[in-house]
């Protein structure tokens, strides 16, 4: 009832009330995704688990591609958790001092290495409580790593991804577990590994914040936003 009512406050101004998807109706929106796109990837550039790691926590508030660049010196010089403790926090600012709030991200990449040699043997753990507990990761980085890297079936709800849940109807939610949530309740299993890509990607580059390309959106007809064009 609370995801509908959110859905519904963004249709009130519209004088309608935004009907819940059916089943049928995401089965069909996740396989024309998957049709388009059966093994959609990240766009962060990593090798193993724990550079991967490093450029998620690294990718708050920045862009893929900055971060990419950044990572590119960075993870030659300390490819490892104890080659990116030997290289030290300043080690790690000079090269990542083109994103925003580098110093504090510097200082988390240094922590949580150091926290993966001394709790885990260097290994990145496959738990997100594990992770969450690492300086730096929230609960979107702990499922992105866990989804790329592990192959697990988690939704990693960043801004692209919580407004398209928001505006088409499929999982509306006031917060981004709620979002989170309520796609994992109502996503079949079989699309659960690639939800959060197709998602994510779909946000970025189609159903765009300020000009979503309705036009050639694939689920045009099955989303609920009332201000789409016909």
């Amino acid at each position: 009832m609370r995801r509908r009512a959110v859905a519904n406050a963004a249709a009130a101004a519209h004088g309608r009330t935004v009907a819940p998807w059916s089943e049928a109706e995401i089965v069909e929106a996740f396989t024309r995704f998957e049709m388009r796109d059966p093994e959609p990837k990240g766009e962060l550039d990593y090798v193993d688990p724990f550079t991967l790691l490093v450029a998620v926590v690294l990718s708050a508030q920045a862009t893929d591609v900055g971060v990419n660049k950044a990572t590119k010196g960075l993870f030659a010089a300390a490819p490892t958790p104890a080659a990116m403790v030997a290289l030290g926090e300043e080690g790690i600012a000079g090269f990542i001092r083109t994103l925003g709030l580098f110093r504090g991200k510097a200082k988390n990449v240094a922590e949580l290495s150091r926290l993966l040699l001394e709790r885990h043997g260097g290994a990145v753990p496959v738990d997100r409580a594990a992770l969450e507990a690492l300086p730096g990761v929230g609960r979107k980085t702990a499922n992105v790593v866990l989804n790329i890297a592990f192959g697990l079936p988690t939704i990693a709800v960043d801004t692209h991804l919580f407004r398209v849940a928001n505006r088409t109807g499929l999982a509306p939610g006031a917060t981004p577990l709620e979002v989170e949530l309520g796609l994992e309740a109502r996503i079949p299993e079989r699309f659960k590994r690639h939800a959060h890509h197709w998602l994510i990607l779909h946000g970025r580059y189609i159903c765009k914040a300020r000009l979503p390309d309705c036009p050639i959106c694939p689920i045009n007809d099955l989303c609920r936003w009332p201000d789409k064009p016909i």
